[in-house]
C-alpha cells in the first residue's frame, strides 16, 4: 500500500531488546491484517447499529464511506511519512489512532460518534498500510520485494475475513454486540503495539522532514494500462464496498428475518474466496489473469442477481465466492499489469490517482445505493447493482482482450 517504495536502508537490530529482521517481518505482517481486520468488524453491526438508532440506508452508507475517505485522504498526504520520521513512530502512531477509533465505537451513543471514530480509523490504517508496506520490504529475511507484496495482499484478506467473521459469531452468539467486538479487537491492538515498540529502524529519520502530499497524475505511456486497472479496480471494489455495508442486511431480507452469522458468512466467503485466488494466480500472464478474472466476476454477479431472484441463500454463497474469486484474480491482473508500465519516477504520483480511483469506486457505489433504497426495495436495488458491475466487468476483460500485450516485468539489479 505504500505510495513508493524508497531504496532499503540497513536494519539496525543490535540492540538486545530489538527484534531480529525475521520477526520483524511477521509482526509487520501482523500490523496490516489486524488493520484490515479492524475494518471488517464494524461490518456485521451497521444493521444493529441501524436498528438502535433507528437511522437511515443512506445514513449507513455514509457511516462505511468515511472510511475510505479517512484512507484515502491518509495514503495521499501521510503516505511518505514514514520515509522521513521512521517506520517505528508512525507505525506506532497508527496503531495508537486505531485504539482510540476502538475506544471511540465501544463508547458511541449517537450516529456522529460512528462518523468520527469510522474516520479516525480510516486515516490511522491508511498511515499504518502505507508505512508497514514500506517496513515489509525493509525486513523481508532474503530481501525479495515482490514476495514481500505478495505477503501483504495476502495478509490484507486474511485479516479482512476473520474480522467479518469474528465481528458475526460475537454478535450473534454473545452478549454486548456493540461492545464485545471492540473489546477483544482492543486487545488485540494493545498487544500488537507492545511488539511494534520492540521493532528495530529501518530508516534513518532526516533532521528537517520535507513531507509532500503525493500528487495523482499518470503519465502519458501509463494512461491505457491505467484505464483497464480502472475498469478492474471499479468493477471488483464497488462490488466488495457494498457488500461489505449492506450484505448482512440483504441476507437478513432475503431470509425473512435476522440472522448475523449468514450474513457474516457470505461476507467471508467472498472475501476469502478473493484472496485464495489471488494467491492460486499470483504466476498467470497478467493479460489472462485480468480476462479471466473479469469473466469470472461477470459470471459471479449474474449469478447474485439470479439468486436475489430464487431467495436462495445456497446460492447466494456460491455467488459470493465466485464472484470473490473473480475479483481477486482481476484486481490483482490489472494492477500488475499497471505496476509493469510505470517509470520509477512516475510511480508515487500513479499509484495515488490508483487509490482515488480504488476508494471512489468502495465508497460512491455504496453511496449511491443508500440513496437508491431511500426510493426502491433492497432486492431489486442490489439485482440492479449487479447486473451494472457485471458488465462492467465484461467491459474490462473486453478491454485487456484487446489491449496490446503487457512488457515483460523489468529485472531489478541485485542488492
Amino acid at each position: 500500500m505504500s505510495l513508493d517504495a524508497p531504496p532499503r536502508s540497513a536494519v539496525r537490530t543490535d540492540s538486545p531488546r530489538r527484534l531480529d529482521r525475521a520477526w520483524s517481518f511477521r509482526v509487520v505482517a501482523t500490523v496490516i491484517a489486524l488493520a484490515m481486520l479492524a475494518s471488517g468488524v464494524l461490518s456485521p453491526l451497521y444493521d444493529v447499529y441501524q436498528q438502535h438508532w433507528h437511522f437511515s440506508t443512506f445514513t449507513l452508507t455514509l457511516v462505511f464511506a468515511v472510511y475510505c475517505g479517512g484512507v484515502l485522504a491518509s495514503l495521499l498526504l501521510l503516505g511518505r511519512l514514514s520515509d522521513e520520521l521512521g517506520r517505528r513512530p508512525v507505525l506506532i502512531a497508527a496503531l495508537c489512532g486505531l485504539l482510540a477509533s476502538t475506544l471511540l465505537f465501544i463508547a458511541a451513543q449517537s450516529v456522529a460518534w460512528l462518523l468520527v471514530a469510522r474516520l479516525l480509523q480510516g486515516a490511522s490504517t491508511g498511515a499504518a498500510l502505507a508505512a508497514a508496506a514500506a517496513a515489509l520490504i525493509d525486513f523481508h529475511p532474503a530481501g525479495d520485494d515482490e514476495h514481500a507484496g505478495f505477503v501483504n495482499g495476502l495478509v490484507s484478506g486474511i485479516g479482512m475475513a476473520c474480522g467479518v467473521l469474528m465481528s458475526s459469531l460475537l454478535v450473534e452468539l454473545a452478549p454486548a454486540p456493540r461492545v464485545l467486538p471492540f473489546a477483544v479487537l482492543l486487545v488485540l491492538l494493545a498487544a500488537l503495539l507492545a511488539a511494534v515498540c520492540a521493532l528495530p529502524e529501518s530508516v534513518e529519520r532526516t533532521a528537517r522532514p520535507h513531507l509532500r502530499p503525493a500528487r495523482p497524475h499518470v503519465p502519458r505511456e501509463a494512461r491505457s494500462a491505467f484505464v483497464l486497472a480502472s475498469l478492474g479496480v471499479l468493477a471488483s471494489w464497488s462490488v466488495l464496498g457494498v457488500l461489505l455495508a449492506l450484505g448482512p442486511k440483504l441476507v437478513a431480507e432475503l431470509l425473512g428475518g435476522g440472522s448475523h452469522l449468514a450474513g457474516g458468512t457470505v461476507m467471508f466467503t467472498t472475501v476469502a474466496a478473493a484472496t485464495v485466488a489471488s494467491v492460486a494466480v499470483r504466476h498467470v500472464e497478467v493479460r489472462r489473469a485480468t480476462i479471466g478474472g473479469s469473466l469470472v466476476l461477470a459470471l459471479g454477479m449474474g449469478l447474485m442477481a439470479a439468486s436475489l431472484s430464487s431467495g436462495s441463500l445456497a446460492l447466494l454463497l456460491a455467488a459470493g465466492v465466485v464472484a470473490g474469486a473473480g475479483f481477486g484474480i482481476a484486481f490483482l491482473g490489472a494492477l500488475r499489469a499497471l505496476t509493469r508500465v510505470v517509470p520509477e519516477h512516475h510511480r508515487a504520483e500513479t499509484m495515488a490517482a490508483f487509490y482515488l480511483v480504488a476508494y471512489g469506486s468502495n465508497a460512491l457505489p455504496t453511496l449511491g445505493a443508500g440513496v437508491a433504497l431511500a426510493h426502491f426495495a433492497l432486492l431489486p436495488t442490489f439485482r440492479a447493482f449487479a447486473l451494472a458491475v457485471g458488465f462492467v466487468a465484461l467491459a474490462a476483460a473486453w478491454a485487456a482482450w484487446r489491449a496490446p500485450a503487457p512488457p515483460p516485468p523489468a529485472v531489478r539489479p541485485a542488492r
